[in-house]
């Protein structure tokens, strides 16, 4: 059957107080498009492709991607801390035959997601268990990362699996565009916060206000414009939305994670997500992308950014 697909940008302070309400309706306006669209489709599976951001994966094991069989959220900024609804049958068969397409996976029995996955699994379904979900780690923040042509073959060795599947299925990819929040890395980090990148651990809820009141803090500087972070790039940003509009993905092939960071900020890694999501949703042919939406918003960290995209059929027709 065929596929669809919507892809999100994420943010916590889309969940925190302290964000312009008229911009936090303009975005919520357009996840509502958003939804409507997944509404309309009304899928039996959904796939999502997501980062985490130290709360589920660390540098004890860090792969490069991941499919849970099994999953339940953190909590983190007002997210939903319940167990996902994973089919373990259906996510099992997809991570052996992505082994078997030739693309190394991992998976796991008692994946940890945040709000990366959550956020927009809510925004779009309205609760986090309204539909069966597999949920696949792309790690977009830990350094070192792979070329962006290991996550179009992730991409496409997910999706070949999905349109043998006889289930109407809903591809999701979370993160990006341009951004550079204040996410320690492992060659800076000392003391305590080396431990968490490495070890992990649970918070306590004090530590996870503390870090919730560090984020608001420096949005609220960088919409300013003071702080350290890097400016967002909507330059950038159009360009990768140009290419994944056209249908282009072979193109990413081509950019380097150092280009991309330099030009986009550490966290516009992210895009990875989206790469992988469309690279699946091409395997059943040519699309068309009819919700779009992008907004330069430093209020929220983020070139934050939306697309639909659906089978293009011969007539021209979606």
């Amino acid at each position: 059957m065929p596929l669809a697909l919507c892809c999100v940008s994420h943010s916590p302070l889309l969940e925190l107080p302290g964000t312009p309400p008229g911009l936090v309706d303009e975005v919520e306006a357009a996840l509502e498009e958003a939804a409507a669209f997944v509404r309309d489709w009304d899928p039996e599976l959904v796939v999502i492709f997501s980062p985490d951001h130290y709360n589920g994966f660390f540098y004890r094991v860090m792969p490069p991607f991941c499919i849970g069989n099994a999953a339940r959220g953190v909590g983190d900024y007002g997210t939903s801390a319940e167990p996902l609804d994973v089919p373990r049958d259906l996510a099992d068969a997809c991570a052996r035959s992505v082994l078997e397409a030739g693309v190394d996976v991992a998976v796991s029995e008692s994946m940890d997601v945040d709000h990366g996955t959550v956020q927009p699994l809510q925004r779009l379904l309205g609760d986090v268990r309204a539909r069966p979900v597999i949920p696949i780690f792309v790690n977009s923040v830990a350094a070192p990362l792979g070329p962006l042509r290991r996550v179009r073959a992730l991409g496409t060795a997910v999706g070949r699996h999905l349109t043998g599947l006889d289930k109407r299925v809903l591809i999701v990819g979370s993160g990006g565009l341009s951004h550079d929040p204040p996410v320690p890395t492992l060659a800076t980090a000392s003391g305590s916060v080396r431990e968490r990148l490495v070890h992990g651990g649970s918070q306590t809820p004090e530590q996870r206000a503390s870090r919730q009141s560090a984020v608001i803090e420096a949005a609220q500087d960088f919409a300013a414009g003071r702080g350290p972070l890097r400016p967002l790039n909507p330059d950038w940003d159009r360009e990768f939305l140009e290419i994944i509009d056209s249908g282009r993905l072979d193109q990413f092939d081509g950019w380097s994670n150092t280009r991309i960071t330099s030009e986009a900020g550490s966290s516009a890694h992210e895009v990875r997500t989206w790469v992988a999501a469309f690279a699946a949703m091409s395997t059943q042919g040519p699309y068309e992308t009819p919700v779009r939406y992008y907004r330069a918003a430093p209020e929220l960290i983020a070139g934050f950014a939306i697309r639909s995209a659906q089978l293009t059929v011969p007539d021209g027709r979606a």
